[in-house]
This record gives structure tokens, C-alpha cells and sequence, in this order.
């Protein structure tokens, strides 16, 4: 692959990844979560939106501590499974996906606690198991917030540099992002390369959200007239 085109390469791959990890997983436990009490909770949520008001550079160098070979957990996954995420492409994936955690969880929170509960309640009542009420009913009312959030990750996963940094490093042709090969590049004082990255991230960023504003204010203006049941209200897309 082209050397000027390998960074943006590998960003939409770490940013795919990342976004299908904290799609998945923080959707499981943000409907656990909207659903339930139980002790500790609020403290667990805090631990998951934590991520948005940390420095990047602590959170790499808590992922850093625990994820190298020496640490306690990038020790036993690389004794039992020879995973290694320092100087990895790896460790970009985990480092955008744990930035990009919170977005996703507190849009999926409030997609599932925007779910009319009688919707669900007269799935039951017709002898739908809980599994296809979730299918058939829960996940599509709650899937525009959802989807959202989707969007917002995956951006978010796109633009991070910092905690990247410090998990895996900068490794031309293995670890470096766009927003890596930017900082790097103007250090190495060539601009026009790292113009193009930046163009191309400033253009990605302005279309996400952009289409972020107009599909929040489409949601309210729904929800305002009435179309659509379970719509969420306005205080989330």
C-alpha cells in the first residue's frame, strides 16, 4: 500500500474494531444497567464515563501498566494467548476503544431507558420469550440512539492520539494512525503530508457531526409531534 495512504488505512481499521468492541460491549452493559439497581452501580458508571475527563496520556499510562508484559494483565495474555498490545496495532484498538467507551455507553443507556416498557410488557403478555421481545421490540425502538452512538465512537476512536501514543507507540508502517502521523510529521517538519491527514480527519469530523445535529434534531422534532413510540426525549440524540 502507499506509504502516504498507509496511516489513514490503518486508522479506519483500529477505528472499525474499536467501535465494534464498544458497540457490542457497551451496549450489553448499558442495558443491564438502564434496566437494574443494585449496589455499587453508581460507582461502576462513574469507572465507565471516567474516560471523558481523563488526560489521554493517563489513560495510556494506566492501560500502559496494566497491558505491557510486566503488568499483570498484558503478563498473563501473553503467556496464555502470546498477545502482545505495546508497539502493537493492538494497542491502538484498545487505547481508542477505551476513549471511545463512554460515548457509547451513555447513548446506548439512554436508548434503552427511552423504550416504552409497556411496548415490552404486551410482547410478554403474548407469550413472547424475553430474547425475541429484545430482538423484535427493545432493539428497534432503541437502535437510532444506538446508532448515534455508533457514529460518535467510531469518530472518537478515529481521533485518538494520546493514550495511542503511549500504548503502542509510533512505529511507521505498523502503528501510525492519522493523528499520529501528524504530530510526527510536523515534527520531521513536513507539513504538506501533515496537512492532508489533517484535512482528511477535519473532514471527517465535520460530516460526523454534522450529521449528528440534524439526526438529534430530527429525534426531538419527532418526539415533540408524536411519531414514533419509545422516541427518547431531549435530553439525549
Amino acid at each position: 500500500m502507499n506509504e502516504l495512504f498507509w496511516p489513514l488505512w490503518l486508522s479506519i481499521r483500529v477505528s472499525l474494531v474499536a467501535t465494534a468492541i464498544v458497540a457490542l460491549v457497551g451496549s450489553l452493559i448499558a442495558y443491564l444497567f438502564a434496566r437494574r439497581r443494585f449496589p455499587g452501580k453508581d460507582m461502576l458508571e462513574t469507572l465507565f464515563i471516567l474516560p471523558m475527563v481523563l488526560p489521554p496520556t493517563v489513560i495510556g499510562f494506566i492501560l500502559l501498566s496494566l497491558l505491557s508484559k510486566n503488568g499483570p494483565l498484558g503478563k498473563w495474555l501473553f503467556q496464555l494467548f502470546h498477545i502482545e498490545f505495546v508497539f502493537n496495532w493492538l494497542g491502538a484498538v484498545v487505547a481508542s476503544s477505551v476513549v471511545a467507551f463512554p460515548l457509547m455507553y451513555q447513548n446506548a443507556v439512554a436508548a434503552f431507558s427511552g423504550v416504552d416498557k409497556k411496548l415490552e410488557l404486551a410482547a410478554r403478555t403474548l407469550g413472547k420469550s424475553p430474547w425475541t421481545v429484545f430482538w423484535t421490540v427493545t432493539l428497534p425502538l432503541a437502535w437510532p440512539t444506538l446508532l448515534a452512538g455508533i457514529v460518535l465512537s467510531f469518530a472518537r476512536a478515529l481521533g485518538e492520539f494520546g493514550a495511542t501514543l503511549m500504548l503502542a507507540g509510533y512505529i511507521p508502517g505498523k502503528t501510525d494512525t492519522l493523528t499520529l502521523a501528524i504530530y510526527f510529521a510536523v515534527a520531521n517538519g513536513e507539513n504538506d503530508r501533515a496537512l492532508i491527514y489533517a484535512l482528511i480527519v477535519f473532514a471527517f469530523g465535520l460530516t460526523v457531526m454534522y450529521w449528528f445535529l440534524a439526526f438529534s434534531r430530527r429525534r426531538v422534532l419527532r418526539y415533540r409531534l408524536g411519531d414514533g413510540a419509545g422516541a427518547p426525549d431531549d435530553r439525549a440524540p
